[in-house]
């Protein structure tokens, strides 16, 4: 009975984690709407630094060793990751962009495989295969428009980023993983502050920047807590197979706010994107706690 309350717990936090992340999508694109792209970067990992331990100085083990990997990790998941989603929130819509970022597990499976040598089986690959042509769809929808089809690249190349980010911290694995997200978010914040000037972007209103640090907070900082919590109850593997399920939520929300998006478009990416993360969530491999 306990073993069985403790993976209900950890299957409704790593759920929880994906909503808090995955609505945050159409947010950051209505809240950022006049707000450079490194701006944004920056005000998102800010609030995400907060709620990760704050500015405070942080006790345990040294991170000097490691500094070189947290610098790298902080560069693409912290500063080019959101920068290059908020280019892309810009050009196509909030809808289409979440299940976008559904692409992120595909490429973290790919990353795993080229830098780890993990296996990858045939129900991968072919959930592999279902995502992309998910992805196809959004994007051949916006073939005749070199703005939304920029717009999906945009996407694409910043779930490149995060994935690379995760699979780059698998070796921070055993390190204190708030401690690890504070610093990758610092990093971060300074390296898109120092874009963003050198770019003369101008500076946010008190607004708009105060609604991206709270989504910040909510998707990459409530969002951390909520999968620490899945991973200690049901192991690191299940919570990233329950946690792709955050670009509907994203989807969701957006369409729910009057975001341009076509039903029938979406419906038919988002059954080819459901049916790779189910074949993901349900790969035999998957389904063992580490």
């Amino acid at each position: 009975m306990a073993a069985s309350g403790s993976s209900a717990r950890g299957v409704i936090a790593a759920a929880g984690a994906a909503a808090c992340f995955g609505v945050t999508v159409p947010l950051v694109q209505r809240f950022g709407a006049d707000v450079g792209p490194w701006w944004t970067a920056a005000l998102l990992y800010a609030g995400a630094a907060v709620v990760a331990g704050g500015f405070r100085r942080a006790e345990g083990e040294s991170l000097w060793p490691h500094a070189q990997r947290v610098v790298a990790i902080a560069l693409l998941g912290a500063a080019a990751a959101p920068a290059l989603l908020a280019m892309g929130l810009r050009r196509i819509d909030g809808a289409s962009a979440s299940l976008l970022l559904g692409f992120e597990a595909s490429f973290t499976v790919l990353f795993a495989r080229l830098l780890y040598r993990e296996h990858v089986g045939r129900r991968l690959v072919l959930a592999l295969a279902l995502m992309f042509a998910g992805g196809a769809v959004l994007v051949a929808r916006d073939l005749g428009s070199s703005r939304s089809t920029l717009g999906a690249v945009f996407v694409v190349l910043a779930v490149v980023c995060w994935a690379g980010d995760s699979a780059l911290m698998r070796p921070l694995a055993d390190l204190p993983v708030a401690r690890v997200v504070r610093a990758k978010s610092l990093v971060g914040v300074a390296a898109a502050l120092a874009v963003a000037l050198v770019a003369r972007e101008p500076l946010p209103p008190a607004r708009p920047a105060l609604l991206l640090a709270a989504c910040g907070a909510l998707g990459y900082g409530a969002s951390l807590r909520l999968y620490l919590v899945a991973q200690r109850n049901v192991g690191a593997a299940r919570t990233a197979a329950t946690f792709s399920v955050a670009p509907f939520f994203g989807a969701v929300v957006a369409l729910a706010l009057g975001q341009h998006g076509s039903w029938l478009v979406l419906g038919v990416s988002g059954a080819l994107l459901g049916a790779g993360v189910a074949l993901q969530a349900t790969e035999p491999s998957a389904l063992k706690a580490p």
